[in-house]
């Protein structure tokens, strides 16, 4: 699971009180649910979408890209909505009640389903779309507010701080190892009319997180001197600072920083070039107008920092880095977040999940991750602890070059586990759970240094803009995980589809049968294809090659990086000479 603490400003040490104050256990359960919520949700996602509503794989694939990277997009406006007018306590119980009625919203529309239909009523449909938008700025107001909320708790420089947000951080994966387990049984059942249930428990957690918050945060989420936290702000934002005293948040409403006075004659040119940029990326994506959004964000972004003219060359060579390693982040989440799409679509069709006598749910699989978050994160920290004091720790770059080869591993192992199978053979569950474990490792050397990086390197004007891109990043990513899982090849469900129409489709895609026009447009009909996916003018036509792909592109950005990171690591910490 992403982590959501940033590392606070140098501060001076404070003695440390003994224990934490309440507010950290109201804050710890209201984000446990909130994770409980997202992530039983997103087990069931692209199940539903294939299951219920009857979508191919891509379409499916598309939508989740869209969805997972629009909710790294919305809490920058709700960031910036709850620190100049909402303050952060009215922004979680809005954005938890727009959450909540997104789940059922999710809920109605399953309960729509009628067991046989041969397309998705319209109704079940809106509603499904109404779901997913209200989960995505619900979010937006939920998400950074609840997490800039734990450092506030305790005075400037206090010691405390870290063990708080780890303390945070085990809420977050607590309630995404439970959700998984609790939705998947109830609506992960090989019935897709019960789906209803699995979302009708997202919205019940999402709900009990929410009150939870309300009922108890007047007397416990509060400053070390009693005074509440998140009020409504009093001050206009042309009288707030630019860098808030305590920048503990994923995103803050102070992304949008202040600029230079030179920054209005250039918006014109960069409003141009957003455009410029977002016309020929929507063309190049066929008309992904989300995915041209963000990938548009990412590139102007930068520019319009880089333009600055209060920039000093020292402080450019530290943004250079926080871009270049921003772009890698990119590859990391691109691969990690096909847990939600394609190693779903795995799990469901291709892993024998027989466990005695029991089937296990394809959704139980998304629980590895925040398992093994819980077992391993220790360790690392311990081992991250001891290498230190050695002088042998890894610099952040070289940890995020290690994440990346990390991916490629897991990717290696399961590509291994499938090489030679017949598409309708299932392989042993062993494959995927060992997958997720080294993908685990990955995600401990990269996810938890990744704030503190921009936090160490970004110039203070521009702290919270830098973070902003840092979230577009993993925006990006998230969309590209949409985007690659789309390539996952045709497999038993489609092959069954096709055969309920008299249509044997793997003689077709293998060539062997000419596929007849009229063969053709019923095969469009039931939005199946006739050819096998392409990845740079290369045929996929098998989970092999599919999963090669992953290997290849995080082992290829791994080396990459393995090749800069000395240098990238010299801009860190060297001034700039003459």
């Amino acid at each position: 699971m992403q982590t959501t603490s940033a590392a606070l400003h140098q501060q001076p040490p404070v003695a440390a009180n003994s224990g934490h104050p309440r507010g950290l256990y109201v804050l710890f359960a209201t984000e446990m649910w909130e994770r409980f919520s997202y992530y039983g949700m997103r087990a069931l996602l692209s199940l539903y979408m294939i299951k219920a509503l009857l979508m191919n794989k891509e379409m499916s694939s598309l939508i989740y890209g869209n969805y997972t990277s629009l909710v790294y997009l919305t809490p920058l406006l709700g960031g910036y909505v709850a620190d100049r007018y909402w303050g952060n306590r009215r922004s979680i119980l809005i954005g938890g009640l727009m959450m909540a009625a997104g789940q059922f919203a999710l809920f109605f529309s399953a309960s729509l389903y009628q067991t046989g239909q041969a397309d998705a009523p319209q109704m079940q449909l809106l509603l499904f779309f109404l779901g997913l938008g209200l989960l995505i700025f619900g979010n937006g107001f939920f998400k950074p507010n609840i997490s800039s909320m734990v450092g506030t708790l305790y005075p400037a420089g206090d010691k405390r701080i870290d063990a708080a947000y780890t303390i945070f951080y085990m809420g977050i994966n607590l309630g995404a190892f439970m959700s998984p387990l609790v939705c998947g049984t109830l609506g992960d059942t090989g019935n897709p009319a019960d789906f209803k249930w699995g979302f009708l428990a997202a919205g019940i957690g999402m709900l009990l997180g929410t009150i939870t918050f309300e009922l108890l945060k007047h007397k416990y989420v509060v400053t070390a001197t009693g005074a509440p936290l998140g009020a409504k702000p009093e001050r206009s934002v042309e009288h707030s600072p630019v860098v808030p005293t305590q920048t503990d948040a994923p995103v803050r409403a102070e992304t949008l920083a202040q600029p230079s006075k030179s920054f209005a004659s250039k918006l014109p040119m960069l409003i141009g070039l957003f455009v410029v940029i977002y016309a020929a990326i929507a063309w190049l994506m066929n008309r992904d107008w989300i995915g041209a959004l963000v990938f548009s964000a990412m590139i102007v972004a930068p520019i319009t920092i880089l333009t600055d003219s209060t920039l000093t060359a020292r402080e450019k060579q530290k943004i250079y880095v926080i871009f270049i390693l921003s772009f890698f982040v990119i590859f990391f989440w691109g691969t990690f977040e096909q847990a939600g799409a394609s190693l779903t679509f795995f799990a469901d069709e291709q892993t024998d999940r027989t466990l005695g006598s029991a089937v296990v749910p394809a959704s139980y699989f998304q629980s590895a991750n925040a398992l093994f978050i819980i077992i391993f994160a220790p360790i690392f920290a311990v081992l991250w602890t001891w290498l230190g004091k050695r002088g042998a720790e890894p610099s952040s770059p070289l940890k995020m070059s290690i994440s990346l080869m990390l991916m490629a591993v897991g990717y290696l192992i399961i590509a291994f586990g499938v090489k030679g199978v017949d598409a309708t053979t299932k392989v042993s569950m062993f494959w995927l759970i060992t997958m997720y474990m080294v993908h685990t490792f990955a995600e401990l050397c990269l996810s938890p240094i990744g704030l503190a990086l921009v936090n160490k390197l970004a110039p203070a004007r521009f702290a919270s803009l830098l973070m902003a891109v840092w979230f577009l990043a993993t925006a990006a990513g998230n969309k590209l995980a949409g985007v690659l899982s789309g390539l996952y090849p045709p497999g038993p469900g489609e092959f069954a589809k096709a055969a309920k129409e008299g249509i044997n489709l793997p003689n077709i895609l293998n060539g062997t049968t000419q596929a007849t026009a009229d063969i053709t447009a019923k095969l469009s009909s039931l939005e199946l294809t006739s050819h096998w996916p392409t990845f740079l003018g290369f045929q996929i036509t098998s989970l092999y090659d599919f999963f090669m792909i992953f290997v290849g592109m995080s082992a290829v950005a791994s080396l990459i990086l393995f090749v800069l990171y000395k240098r990238l690591y010299t801009m860190m910490e060297e001034p700039v000479t003459a």
